[in-house]
């Protein structure tokens, strides 16, 4: 007697998980020369954001402990990336700047980043791409991922 079928919508959860996976090292990979992994870049990018955002705040919207941040905040400032300035109204409060090579940093990585998203997506049609896009925004939405938040923040990685 031959095995049931499955339906292949029974193995999405499993497909996202692997898929973003394998799409996530292979951007790791690609800003490696960079001298950065992903998680840095988001720092990076909240930072160009908002100059002069303080740690506490960076905190808050990281969704992390404060003396997280201050771990985060060291590794950049050793790769040359971001430097802490005391804020002028209140000295008890540092806030972050991106030092000239984080922003090449970031500048380079938008290249890096629009050739990673190219090649991830180049299989499917412009109409697929929009309904993927939909489709996972609608799912990030329902599970609460913050699109704009690496969750590495949280777990050091």
């Amino acid at each position: 007697m031959p095995a049931p079928s499955t339906p292949p919508f029974r193995r999405i959860a499993f497909l996202l998980s692997q898929v973003g996976s394998a799409v996530g090292q292979r951007f790791a990979e690609r800003v490696a020369p960079l001298g950065v992994q992903p998680s840095d870049l988001g720092i990076l990018r909240l930072i160009a954001q908002s100059d002069g955002l303080s740690q506490q705040e960076l905190a808050g919207q990281l969704g992390v402990v404060p003396s997280r941040v201050v771990a985060l905040i060291d590794s950049l400032q050793e790769k040359g990336l971001v430097r802490r300035v005391r804020s002028q109204s209140d000295r008890r409060v540092q806030r972050l700047e991106l030092d000239a090579r984080g922003r090449e940093v970031l500048a380079e990585m938008r290249t890096v980043g629009a050739a990673h998203e190219a090649a991830t997506i180049e299989v499917l049609t412009e109409q697929e791409r929009t309904t993927l896009a939909e489709l996972l925004g609608k799912l990030a939405e329902a599970h609460g991922v913050d699109r704009d938040v690496h969750p590495g923040y949280r777990t050091g990685r």
